[in-house]
């Protein structure tokens, strides 16, 4: 895109086309474009259903929110994976992002339910949310774990169709360290923090919003 950019700049300076002659860039670079616009549609779509999804599973707008917010945090380590590579954003990676957003929500999921499952067992949201942390961390880590070594060697490829994997796989292993990290870390303190300012600590009946 970029270089697509600096040779039209220079064949404005440069060419002057005859009367009725029109230039079109097409190639890779067309695809580029067209496939652009469709994520600044698929994009916002999928992150609205995530959220719609989670909004029913737990019933609270509040829960929803938590677990919502390891989606920035894998697209933040995704970023990272491919400056660190020095790689170009490109379709694939865009697809990278998608994926891994799913599975930051998934392990989200997991965590957050086995956390209301302990306080409607009576357990307080400090106790719930240590014993969470504890009994889903294997669960999480192994889910983060077969994906990101499943696409390691996509990651690696050398081989012809390269340049579409390794973005893709990059993108996907980058997240899921990010997002691993927030979902064992960050999202059980997020959750003690907001629940347990309720001095009463009532059991959530899915209306904690």
């Amino acid at each position: 895109g970029s270089f697509v950019s600096e040779a039209q700049a220079a064949v404005e300076r440069t060419v002057t086309l005859p009367s009725g002659y029109v230039m079109r860039w097409g190639g890779l670079w067309e695809n580029l474009e067209s496939g652009r616009n469709r994520l600044l549609i698929a994009v916002p779509v999928t992150f609205l259903l995530i959220f719609f999804l989670l909004f029913v599973t737990f019933e609270s707008a509040t829960q929803a929110a938590l677990v919502f917010t390891g989606i920035p945090f894998a697209v933040t380590g995704g970023v990272l994976a491919l400056l660190l590579r020095g790689l170009e954003f490109s379709m694939s990676a865009g697809v990278g992002f998608i994926a891994v957003s799913g599975v930051a929500v998934l392990n989200g999921v997991v965590m957050v339910a086995f956390i209301n499952e302990r306080r409607q067992a009576g357990d307080a949201v400090l106790v719930a949310v240590r014993q969470g942390a504890l009994d889903r961390l294997r669960p999480v880590l192994m889910t983060a774990a077969v994906a990101s070594f499943g696409f390691l060697p996509m990651a690696l490829s050398r081989t012809a169709g390269a340049e579409v994997q390794r973005p893709l796989a990059t993108v996907v292993i980058g997240g899921l360290v990010t997002s691993t990290v927030l979902t064992l870390l960050v999202l059980p303190a997020l959750y003690a923090w907001w629940f347990g300012r309720d001095s009463r600590d009532a059991a959530p009946a899915g209306g904690d919003a």
